[in-house]
């Protein structure tokens, strides 16, 4: 189970081999064995026949667990892996078990990374495994990497080991600059995808690096190019020119320093696109009226199907995007600061929308609009305009209850508010019962029933009751231990638990880890859970990923027990700053198992018991 240490099957269709690729290859490795199949390798042949055509990572990972032969034969078919901590395992293990991967999946830092919790400097670096990838690994051709620092000198490494690379795709990743991007230009001319998305890109204005000339001159590979993260401006003659020579470019994602304009002018050199970010979608000083010609680029582009950007939208090029309504499947607002009266024209347009993502300043009246259109919506994420706790809330249980009531496919649901009752809760039970990510995050500490002042448990134990399958559920607002009783009796296929500000003692942690067989993930903030519910998991966390815990009530003693009794799990003690050791809690511990023991890479402030 070395590729999948700490996790979830990994499966990702964007990161597994191509359908040509994959058959092509099993044709080889077919003709290969059964040209000359050593007399006593037989049945171990036969084996590696039938694992080219077994694409599960979990199904994989179950046949290498059968015996010793069958472990040999899945480890040389393995062409793609997927290893959920970086930490689980070292590069050198990983390479001498696999020796014929193309396709890498690494993550790195905790989730919560994402939330600040994390300290700079943690670790997560990539070197050590480019270094070790580049010998071992010369027909690498694909590279997801997500949470992990990543050098320029690790990308000009990647660019110049692996001839036949095609596919890079970096999420909420740092420590690299425009330099490094320029490297994987110049030097991958088989550069299929370059996906940049939530990135920190680490230039100084003075050093940006011109990355877009560098691609190579003539026809590209190119089908998808991604940088709205990139906060830097590029060169547009680059860009426009690197556009018009790739014919076989689906997916453009630009950043804000993109026009109106010049996104037009892009529009018309690829009426291909299936997949569109339109950076700013405003004019800049001295451009003029755009509009006409806007509308004309999307009605041409009759394969757009995903929209995204408009990340300094002015509102009356809106319209422009009705043409392409119809056929859109994904919408994506998060960045747009609109009112329900600037949506309804909009997502009335869009009967065929299945993923859609927004501002909570559309208010309860434009979901109730999403809710009457959408009826084939299976997610749906609704962001804060204002994150804090004592915001004024701007969507609420209305809302919520409405999705629930019109949008009855949902399969995912994100929903930031300040106020919530158990019964749009329960409501959402009821009517979406094919869920499987539930995620509502009431933003204010302890916010119970705003109606009724009783706490969220009945709500959160009718989506664990009702949605069967659910995988991945977050939860909020006032909850005593009955609603991790709940979760525990019936959260049976959850396997991703967030928890925030919630729960009244050890008893509600150890229902959850007594009750819930699948869990792989828990992250717990600010809540009172200590020692005691801390070590009723011993008999679990072998089989989770990683526990984080943070600003609760678990002591040193607690973190060392954990420590003592499962040798093979890493205990991580994490302090904000070197000096800082007061207190009586421990403010973030972070446990995970490994193959090779603690790691050597961390900084003062992490401690490992």
């Amino acid at each position: 189970m070395l590729e999948n240490c700490g996790g979830d099957n990994g499966d990702d269709e964007r990161w597994s081999l191509h359908p040509d690729e994959a058959s092509q290859t099993k044709f080889r490795q077919v003709s290969s064995i059964v040209c000359m199949p050593p007399p006593d390798q037989v049945l171990e042949n036969v084996l590696e026949i039938v694992l080219c055509f077994l694409t599960s990572h979990r199904d994989r990972n179950a046949a290498s667990l059968v015996c010793k032969s069958w472990f040999r034969a899945e480890a040389q078919t393995r062409q793609e892996l997927f290893i959920g901590n970086c930490y689980a395992v070292s590069p050198a293990r990983a390479i001498d078990r696999f020796r014929g991967v193309r396709s890498l999946v690494l993550k790195g830092k905790p989730r919560f990374a994402d939330f600040n919790l994390v300290p700079l400097g943690w670790g997560a670096r990539f070197s050590p495994w480019v270094a070790g990838m580049s010998p071992a690994y010369p027909w690498l051709e694909r590279i997801c990497l997500k949470r992990m620092t990543v050098a320029d000198a690790d990308l000009v490494l990647l660019a110049r080991s692996f001839t036949s690379f095609r596919d890079l795709s970096l999420l909420s990743c740092d420590g690299f600059t425009t330099a490094g991007l320029a490297a994987i230009a110049e030097n991958c001319r088989r550069l299929r995808s370059l996906d940049l998305i939530e990135n920190d890109v680490e230039d100084d204005e003075d050093e940006v690096v011109d990355w877009v000339s560098r691609f190579p001159p003539g026809k590209t590979c190119l089908e998808s190019l991604v940088f709205d993260c990139v906060g830097f401006a590029v060169n547009f003659g680059a860009l426009e020119a690197l556009v018009a020579r790739s014919p076989r470019l689906r997916r453009l994602r630009v950043n804000d320093y993109i026009s109106v304009g010049r996104l037009c002018r892009l529009m018309s050199l690829a009426p291909q696109l299936t997949h569109l970010g339109t950076g700013s979608f405003s004019t800049f000083e001295g451009e003029g009226d755009f509009r006409a010609i806007l509308e004309s680029a999307f009605m041409a582009s009759k394969s757009l199907v995903c929209l995204s950007g408009y990340r300094n939208l002015a509102i009356d090029y809106l319209p422009t995007i009705y043409p392409a309504c119809a056929n859109l499947i994904s919408l994506n607002l998060s960045y747009a600061q609109i009112t329900a009266d600037m949506l309804g024209p909009v997502i009335t347009r869009c009967h065929n929308l299945q993923t859609f993502w927004v501002l909570d300043s559309v208010r309860d009246e434009g979901l109730q609009m999403v809710a009457a259109t959408c009826k084939n919506l299976r997610e749906l994420r609704v962001f804060p305009l204002d994150p804090t706790e004592d915001s004024e809330g701007s969507v609420s249980d209305i809302g919520l209850q409405a999705i629930s009531e019109g949008c009855k496919h949902l399969e995912s649901i994100l929903y930031f508010c300040q106020s919530m009752t158990n019964a749009a809760v329960v409501a959402m039970s009821n009517n979406c019962q094919d869920l499987l990510v539930f995620r509502l995050c009431i933003m204010g500490r302890h916010r119970p029933d705003h109606l009724t002042g009783e706490p969220m448990d009945e709500g959160f134990g009718a989506i664990v009751q009702n949605c069967k399958n659910l995988t991945r559920l977050a939860v909020s607002g006032l909850l005593t231990d009955n609603a991790f009783s709940y979760i525990g009796k019936y959260g049976k296929s959850v396997k991703t638990l967030s928890v925030a500000f919630a729960g009244n003692s050890d008893l509600g942690l150890r229902y959850v880890l007594e009750g819930c067989p699948k869990l792989q993930k828990l992250e717990i903030r600010d809540s009172p859970f200590g020692d005691a519910g801390l070590l009723s998991g011993i008999h679990h966390y072998y089989n989770m990923r990683f526990l984080w815990m943070s600003s609760c009530k678990i002591t040193l003693t607690g973190c060392k027990e954990v420590a003592r009794r499962l040798p093979h799990m890493v205990v991580e003690v994490i302090r904000d700053r070197p000096e800082d050791d007061s207190g009586s809690f421990m403010e973030k511990a972070y446990m995970y198992r490994s193959l090779v023991g603690p790691r050597n890479d961390a900084p003062p402030f992490v401690k490992l018991l």
